[in-house]
């Protein structure tokens, strides 16, 4: 093993934490930064298995939380209303993600252009959303109706196709479907808990054979990286965004989306 895969595992890792739970889109950012550093992952591998850490460090942070939920759930209605939510707005992620992932593993993950594209795209939207003037009638993740979960799941799709962003989608799809900002990052954080395990179970599953020792070491490198950088970032993200809204997020995507345009034209 190089020491410059290393390095380079590290580099994705820090990215991965630091950018999944902001509407940036992290699998953009580790598979362009990937393509630049010169990284190979079999299957693109290594972009999807280090979202592991990113899921821990946000089940540490809401730990008590969910386990205060968990608790309540026998004799609490909201409590169980709220984890069925969760359920309701992941299940068309499940079914889409598992029936498509092939093609988008091996079509969209591959296509560096359009990932750039996206960006752009999504930062634009992003910013006109986020300028948008409200009236929200959600502000608790915990009385978000089934019916809007849903709906903000469906919104969560649109994050299959590279440079989209998970967050990205369905922060602004709950924002359009008249939640806060505060909320909408809230439930988006809960709603990555089981969709990015799923992708990490799916994906670990399908390239279980296609895997090597020093992938192993290299994806735990990442993994780490990841956790402790997406510790940062779940601690203060709320708080931000009552503040400053997205608009810093969506001109960083649309920064990105144009640098990453030119780099691929400069040295395709």
């Amino acid at each position: 093993m190089e020491d410059q895969s290393i390095i380079s595992a590290l580099i994705l890792g820090l990215i991965e934490g630091l950018t999944e739970f902001i509407p940036v889109s992290s699998t953009a950012h580790v598979l362009l930064a990937g393509h630049f550093l010169g990284f190979n992952s079999p299957g693109n591998t290594f972009a999807v298995l280090i979202q592991l850490g990113a899921i821990l460090a946000i089940l540490s942070v809401y730990a008590h939380k969910l386990i205060s939920i968990a608790l309540a759930l026998p004799n609490d209605v909201r409590s169980r209303r709220f984890v069925l939510a969760v359920l309701v707005a992941f299940l068309p992620a499940a079914v889409i993600g598992a029936i498509a992932h092939d093609f988008i593993k091996a079509v969209l993950f591959e296509t560096p252009m359009l990932i750039c594209i996206m960006l752009i795209v999504g930062g634009v939207i992003l910013l006109l959303v986020d300028r948008m003037k409200f009236q929200p009638r959600y502000t608790d993740v915990m009385d978000y109706p089934l019916s809007l979960a849903f709906k903000i799941g469906l919104f969560q799709c649109l994050a299959m196709i590279p440079g989209t962003s998970r967050s990205g989608s369905t922060i602004v799809g709950s924002l359009l479907l008249g939640t806060d900002k505060r909320s909408a990052a809230e439930f988006s954080f809960f709603l990555a808990m089981p969709t990015m395990l799923g992708a990490f179970v799916l994906d670990l599953y399908k390239n279980r054979n296609a895997l090597s020792f020093d992938d192993s070491i290299l994806i735990g490198i990442g993994f780490i990286a990841a956790f402790f950088s997406a510790l940062l970032v779940v601690r203060g993200l709320l708080n931000f965004v009552s503040r400053r809204g997205y608009a810093p997020f969506a001109w960083w995507r649309i920064v990105v989306g144009v640098v990453g345009l030119i780099g691929l034209l400069v040295w395709r």
